[in-house]
């Protein structure tokens, strides 16, 4: 499959910035993972990515939805580009796009992301995926669903390394499973209520809330606050985000989290 890119797009950026786990660049500049259930091999080649799919028959609107390939940049770029350091942001680490990801997916991996780093947290993902979910081609596993999940006890989630996380990706799996928490309905619901749904969820704070509604339901105007974003805004926007990015702060966060992370101005 091949996809033409209008605006500014980087493969690379876009799969590096904290956002998700489960892709990893080879030798050559590509990059493997899965998202869903589909395992991918995904090269950019100026302003073309071309997508190769293994165990399944290929997908393109899938992956048009994953990379949110219908929506131009463009405006979210001249939008950022109004402030001084979230141009410089920009130009850093140009070509972020924020993902499309499954919510429970999302939640699940953000709940295992407190208080861990990004090579830990693709380790408990992985072996999380490889204990319950499903296989997808050799020795590729699918991250589990729901009614996959919820037959794991407390020690067997301990035994891939979650630590304390295990609770509360085990409470999840409950609340979902039993649909206290149908997380379906959030499409319906407005940013605030949905988070105070999530929130039901033992483990989940305004923080990883966030974060499933950014990534996983594509709602830009949600920033979530980790320390990187929480030092960010205190030395560049002490009076909170500027008015000019209203809606778009979740992109705005992404630059910025990526700039004082990657970077020397941290």
């Amino acid at each position: 499959m091949k996809f033409d890119i209008v605006d500014d797009f980087s493969l690379k950026n876009t799969l590096e910035c904290g956002q998700c786990f489960r892709w990893n660049e080879d030798s050559e500049g590509s990059f493997w993972g899965i998202a869903g259930e589909r395992y991918a091999k995904i090269t950019q080649v100026d302003k073309a990515l071309f997508v190769e799919e293994f165990g399944k028959e290929s997908n393109p609107s899938f992956w048009q939805k994953y990379f949110s390939l219908d929506e131009d940049y463009r405006i979210i770029e001249s939008k950022l580009k109004k402030s001084s350091i979230l141009k410089a942001a920009y130009e850093f680490s140009s070509g972020i796009r924020i993902l499309k990801q499954d919510p429970w997916e999302t939640l699940i991996s953000f709940i295992i992301s407190q208080n861990n780093n990004i090579k830990r947290i693709k380790g408990i993902i992985n072996r999380l995926s490889e204990l319950a979910g499903t296989e997808i081609c050799d020795s590729v596993y699918a991250f589990p669903r729901p009614d996959q999940l919820i037959k794991l006890g407390i020690e067997d989630l301990k035994s891939i390394g979650s630590g304390f996380r295990a609770r509360y990706i085990s409470s999840a799996a409950k609340l979902v499973t039993e649909g206290v928490v149908d997380l379906q309905s959030l499409d319906s619901m407005s940013d605030e209520t949905a988070l105070s749904v999530l929130m039901k969820i033992d483990g989940v704070g305004p923080k990883v809330g966030a974060c499933v509604l950014l990534y996983g339901m594509g709602r830009k105007a949600q920033a979530p606050v980790d320390v990187w974003i929480k030092r960010g805004l205190l030395r560049y926007f002490p009076n909170g985000w500027p008015a000019e990015i209203k809606g778009i702060e979740g992109v705005a966060q992404q630059y910025l989290y990526n700039y004082l992370r990657m970077s020397k101005n941290s």
